[in-house]
């Protein structure tokens, strides 16, 4: 997932759950500015830990996952 990605996944999760973002913001204990960033993709000084506050805030978890090469499925994939 693209970091830009990421910020409209987060939008929609919190359109899902009927969030303002100054609810959701409150809830994370950011700023509504902080969160209207993010989703809008500029994550500029926004820091890891931001993120899995939202993230948490909405039922999500950060995971990492290994990039796939070229679209070809992985050995574990076939």
């Amino acid at each position: 997932m693209k970091l830009y990605e990421i910020g409209q996944k987060i939008k929609v999760l919190r359109e899902e759950k009927e969030l303002t973002q100054e609810e959701l913001a409150n809830i994370c204990g950011i700023s509504r500015v902080t969160l209207g960033k993010v989703e809008k993709g500029e994550l500029g000084n926004s820091s890891v830990k931001t993120l899995d506050l939202i993230l948490d805030s909405l039922g999500f978890e950060i995971e990492f996952k290994i990039k796939q090469n070229f679209g070809l499925p992985s050995l574990d994939e076939l």
